[in-house]
């Protein structure tokens, strides 16, 4: 497959003008996939200028016709879905049976989602004190977004940001890493099938200096990001004023009530923490278990991890492949050794998997008292770990899952209704999921943090790409004044 890519400047496929590109190898077998060119300023201006000119024109489609346009993209998607899943599990590590085939067959939703959305994004009338005013508000588009998203997700997290936006009216310009950039590119194609028009969609791989240039470009009128927290910091630090989504990390607490369905808690902590190897933002972080049902939930959490079966990912029995770097691996190991030095126990796992193609395959991993203050506990590990922490009733397990700064998705697993409610009133977390992991997903659901998380995805996903605009008129009745 080793090739030099092209990247997709402004609905055109170019090997750009920049002088260095980034080899890319593959987590799964270690053999070299592509060259990916690292665009230059000129590149980035390029795409910049083509956006603003597509777009002044694309503002003006009705919401029917970009609606056809979102659905026509949707159709194109499903023509490429195996070539694109294979290729996405080649450069990320996620199995190609149990979870990328998943994922590129969930793509064309947000741009399904997206197209009936904005079919029924309305404005209001407003009442005024003055008899001779109407009032009346309506959504426009904000413009150019520049999209900087992550590697765990290659494919969807990017279109999270192109379906709605370019529903919206806007154009998108994409920013995926440059190490895990050939399946979104190769989704491209399914904008140039559609016919999107050109410079609508840019995809232009790179890293931080890439995605700076994006953030500081003045001809970019927002920022979609997802990604880690210290690097939406540095976005927000740098983008001045623009519009922004900022969807940041998390470090998702599952509470085990003593009145909960154990053997389900342990099922849904531990497909939590294997899904795409633990590297979800939403992953199972840490289970805080009631002292007085610990040792059960122990046990089934061992016997629920024997489902996991690490191995080729292209292979139909693996349910968990390959860290995707060796960043993200060297963070497992890092964590691992602190709980361990601080006197957590390690009960299954524990490290680099022998016998496999590359350093990248890692172990699934049960670790039992887990101390709160340790690295494991306070951080994102981003990997295939299962912490187990207790706490003696349930006042004390909120206040554990709230002791982060990472409150993006939690778990309570209870059998009472009232206990439920009561822990959703407690937890500082953007989504409380009640007897179900913390990976749990819907692509049309809210999804925003707390506790310093991020700006999420508001209630209606497709009003976050909209400026509200209000329109006065007055209809000249000769009676200005109100009585």
């Amino acid at each position: 497959m080793a090739e030099l890519a092209k990247i997709y400047i402004a609905g055109e496929w170019t090997e750009g003008t920049g002088d260095t590109a980034h080899e890319l190898v593959s987590p799964v077998t270690g053999e070299h996939l592509a060259t990916v060119p690292i665009a230059s300023a000129g590149d980035i201006d390029r795409a910049v200028a083509a956006a603003r000119a597509a777009q002044d024109d694309f503002r003006h489609w009705s919401p029917f016709e970009r609606a056809d346009l979102c659905h026509r993209i949707a159709g194109a998607i499903d023509e490429i879905v195996e070539e694109v899943a294979r290729i996405q599990t080649l450069e990320q590590g996620k199995p190609y049976h149990a979870e990328s085939l998943e994922d590129i067959q969930e793509a064309n939703q947000y741009f399904i989602n997206a197209a009936e959305d904005i079919k029924r994004l309305g404005g209001e009338v407003i009442p005024t004190t003055d008899r001779s005013k109407r009032m009346f508000t309506f959504r426009r588009p904000v413009g150019v977004w520049a999209a900087i998203t992550p590697w765990n997700f290659p494919v969807t997290i990017p279109l999270e940001y192109i379906g709605p936006g370019l529903a919206a009216g806007n154009a998108v310009i994409a920013k995926p890493p440059e190490f895990t950039s050939l399946a979104l590119l190769k989704l491209a194609e399914a904008f140039d099938a559609a016919g999107v028009p050109k410079g609508l969609v840019s995809v232009i791989p790179g890293g931080g200096a890439v995605g700076d240039a994006l953030v500081t470009h003045a001809g970019i009128d927002a920022i979609g990001f997802t990604g880690s927290t210290e690097t939406g910091r540095k976005i927000i630090s740098r983008m001045g004023i623009k519009r922004s989504i900022m969807e940041m990390s998390g470090n998702g607490p599952t509470i085990v009530a003593d009145d909960a369905d154990i053997a389900a808690a342990a099922v849904a902590a531990v497909y939590g923490a294997y899904y795409n190897a633990g590297q979800v933002c939403c992953a199972t972080e840490r289970v805080i278990v009631l002292d007085a049902v610990h040792d059960e939930f122990v046990e089934a959490a061992l016997e629920a991890s024997d489902v996991v079966r690490l191995g080729d990912p292209f292979d139909e029995g693996t349910t968990m492949g390959p860290l995707n770097n060796e960043p993200t691996a060297q963070k497992m190991d890092r964590h691992l050794a602190d709980a361990t030095d601080r006197g957590a126990e390690v009960l299954r796992g524990g490290g680099r998997a022998a016998g496999f193609p590359t350093a990248l395959y890692y172990d699934f991993t049960v670790v039992d008292r887990v101390p709160e203050e340790s690295l494991l506990s306070q951080e994102e590990s981003f990997g295939p770990v299962l912490p187990i922490l207790t706490a003696s009733d349930d006042a004390e397990a909120a206040a554990m899952a709230n002791r982060t700064r990472l409150g993006l998705q939690a778990a309570v697993f209870t059998d009472s209704l009232q206990k439920a409610f009561w822990y959703a009133d407690r937890i500082r977390s953007g989504t409380v999921v009640v007897n179900d992991s913390t990976d749990f997903w819907e692509t049309f659901q809210p999804f925003g943090g707390a506790a310093g998380t991020d700006t999420g995805w508001g209630r209606g996903r497709i009003e976050e790409f909209t400026d509200l605009q209000t329109l006065v008129i007055d209809v000249g009745t000769g009676d200005s004044q109100a009585q």
